[in-house]
């Protein structure tokens, strides 16, 4: 896939992604954010460090003050080039003193904060030690929509990876499946994927015949047979952002039984789009995906949530869940996808990503929906 290559976030986008995050930080009652290396790091920062050890390295983040991040002074150089260190403070320390202390100087010594979700239990308790006053959030829990709402050069970041993905799925069904293992198949679509530019792929699940009644079927060495219907889903990382999709395929002509459960799929794919608008529940977009399978029968066969989102990680909130009242917004960006599995026999997922816009819905993924035949 050719195209331009897109512009780099610079040290304003990332200082306004702090600033941002230090506000939602006071307005969630918290003293501030403690974010290790990860995701969340590299979406405030544009730093990744090249190893992740137990060596402390942290960014703080308090509401009226500049943020300091913390590193090993083995590492400060590599952090010092990072993108959005312009925007913030460095603080090194090197081996043989105590990190946590020199942590501790920066945080309000009872304050409660959010603390990104792959920080090591390691630093945490270092810090509870070192400041026992203090109390700690899970940032996906006190802050869970802090990444979920895109701006316009983050949509269209994720809808690059989207047609990437679309690619992938145009190509993959030109392949041969009868005869080859799901190993093969699965091997093609990572291929593929970083084929047309994604630099990391997470999943590439090929599920043929009963082992698509699983939804996180681990591909493995069955041979996909002629009658098989074949679930396919895959995703990855392209230019630092996500892409997922599904599609179900069916190895020769499908049976009357397959064709009307794909439809029945597609048609609560349909659905649970059709219902994404602004200030609309989360909840609303699995209600409607999942009426249409219940309506014909085939309830107790949906049996995951209709999405989740997406964005520097594939999945991160929100999620399209019966309880979650979580409005949408428009930037925001999730999976519909519905699923019917019915045990020993096959399985089918249709998913696309979905973008809100300022009056409904707009799919990132735009392949055909409808049941494809391979060979």
């Amino acid at each position: 896939m050719t195209g331009s290559t897109p512009a780099p976030f610079t040290a304003d986008d990332y200082r306004a992604r702090m600033e941002r995050a230090a506000r939602a930080a006071a307005e969630a009652g918290l003293a501030g954010l403690l974010v290790a290396p990860g995701p969340d790091l590299v979406w405030l920062t544009g730093y990744a460090p090249t190893a992740i050890t137990e060596r402390l390295t942290l960014l703080v983040l308090a509401p009226g003050r500049a943020p300091v991040l913390v590193v090993p002074t083995l590492e400060a150089p590599d952090a010092a080039n990072a993108p959005g260190a312009p925007a913030l403070n460095l603080r090194d320390w090197t081996d043989g003193k105590d990190p946590y202390a020199a942590t501790a100087a920066l945080l309000d010594s009872t304050g409660r904060f959010g603390v990104s979700d792959n920080a090591w239990a390691l630093h945490l308790l270092g810090l509870q030690r070192t400041l026992p006053g203090t109390a700690y959030a899970a940032l996906s829990e006190a802050l869970p929509m802090l990444r979920a709402v895109k701006d316009a050069a983050e949509l269209d970041l994720m809808a690059a990876a989207g047609a990437a993905a679309d690619a992938t799925f145009e190509e993959i069904r030109k392949v041969p499946f009868g005869g080859r293992k799901e190993s093969e198949v699965s091997a093609d679509l990572a291929d593929l994927l970083r084929r047309f530019g994604h630099s990391q792929v997470d999943f590439t699940i090929v599920a043929s015949g009963p082992n698509g009644a699983n939804p996180h079927h681990e591909v493995g060495e069955r041979v996909i047979e002629r009658g098989d219907m074949v679930v396919l889903d895959f995703g990855g990382l392209k230019d630092g952002y996500g892409s997922d999709t599904s599609r179900t395929v069916h190895v020769g002509e499908p049976t009357e039984e397959e064709r009307r459960v794909h439809d029945l799929v597609r048609a609560a794919q349909e659905a649970g789009f059709r219902a994404v608008r602004p200030g609309v529940a989360c909840q609303e977009v699995d209600r409607a995906a999942r009426a249409v399978i219940v309506d014909a029968g085939y309830g107790e066969y949906f049996i995951h949530r209709t999405g989740h989102g997406i964005g520097v990680t594939t999945h991160e909130p929100p999620y399209m869940i019966e309880g979650e009242q979580q409005p949408l917004v428009p930037g925001m960006c999730f999976s519909v996808e519905p699923g019917v599995y019915l045990p020993g026999r096959f399985g089918v997922r249709i998913e696309d990503i979905v973008t809100v816009t300022e009056d409904g819905g707009r799919r990132l993924n735009n392949t055909d929906r409808e049941l494809v035949v391979v060979d």
